[in-house]
């Protein structure tokens, strides 16, 4: 039988790639660390990490143990936070990850009603983008993620998603300009995250053309700054325009390029009373968020 404690090292170190971190993220001493990791190599019987120079890295049966290892581990921790979830709404936890601009815009708002509704129950929020996101909701490191989706694809198996908003997108340049992107096809453009990427050449090859994509960025106010700046153009959904709006620069709502923002759990219903009040705190705040038009 493996150890969780020894479990919790090697995943420590798969993390934060080196002893010296996993140390300190788990407050341990070095060679507690050094301990643990000898007595799992016993119990498996497999060489889990070699010498590198002054440092150590993880052999290919110590990558594949940590990523199991992660994944059981996260598994506990929802347990965990399950069972104290049972105790009641006064105690315990729940976990939230999402994308940035829906942690600028309506997840804090969310957060403090479930704060002011249920004081006692702590909420963790972790920044990430959607397949990121679904892969720390299925390993058990967060309760709900957070996503977007440009279409109607199926969920995927295990996953609920629970519609909290849609988004339209948004022509965005430095002048005054309608919806019209064969307006633009000469034009330098600057693309955002992967999805956002896709979806934009999607759009465009409809239009006709295939855009010439010169700077990408994640960073929603660092795009439009260079619009603004006058060294391309874009789209963007409305949520990025709600959190930071450049005022120098101009949009126009696109048509046919709904983005469709979900809250997904994992596992079979019912939902734990804290992920439900979680939900429940989310789908209302996603429905006063903003007006769109006005952005």
């Amino acid at each position: 039988m493996l150890e969780v404690s020894r479990l919790r090292v090697l995943v420590a170190i798969a993390r934060t790639g080196s002893v010296t971190a996993a140390a300190k993220q788990l407050h341990y001493s070095q060679p507690s660390i050094s301990h643990h990791l000898a007595r799992l190599e016993a119990e498996t019987g497999a060489q889990l990490v070699r010498r590198v120079g002054r440092g150590i890295r993880l052999t290919e049966a110590g990558r594949t143990l940590a990523e199991r290892g992660a994944e059981i581990l996260g598994r506990l921790d929802a347990a965990e936070a399950e069972l104290s979830a049972h105790v009641g709404l006064s105690q315990g936890r729940v976990r939230l990850a999402a994308f940035p601009s829906a942690l600028g815009t309506f997840v804090p708002r969310a957060a403090a009603l479930l704060a002011d509704r249920h004081p006692g129950l702590r909420v963790s929020l972790s920044e990430a983008e959607p397949p990121e996101a679904i892969r720390m909701l299925r390993a058990g490191y967060v309760d709900v993620a957070v996503i977007f989706r440009y279409d109607r694809e199926n969920e995927d198996d295990g996953i609920t998603a629970r519609r909290l908003l849609d988004e339209p997108s948004y022509l965005v340049t430095a002048e005054e300009t309608t919806p019209d992107l064969t307006a633009h096809a000469d034009a330098e453009w600057i693309a955002g995250c992967d999805r956002c990427r896709t979806h934009l050449l999607a759009m465009c090859a409809r239009a006709g053309f295939t855009p010439r994509v010169s700077f990408t960025t994640d960073d929603f106010v660092a795009v439009q700054a260079m619009v603004a700046a006058g060294l391309g153009v874009t789209a963007l959904p409305g949520l990025p325009l709600l959190a930071a709006r450049n005022e120098a620069v101009h949009t126009a709502v696109l048509p046919d390029a709904t983005r469709h923002v979900l809250a997904a759990t994992y596992g079979e219903p019912p939902e734990p009373p804290a992920t439900a009040a979680l939900l429940d705190a989310l789908a209302e705040a996603g429905a006063t968020t903003g007006e769109f038009h006005s952005v």
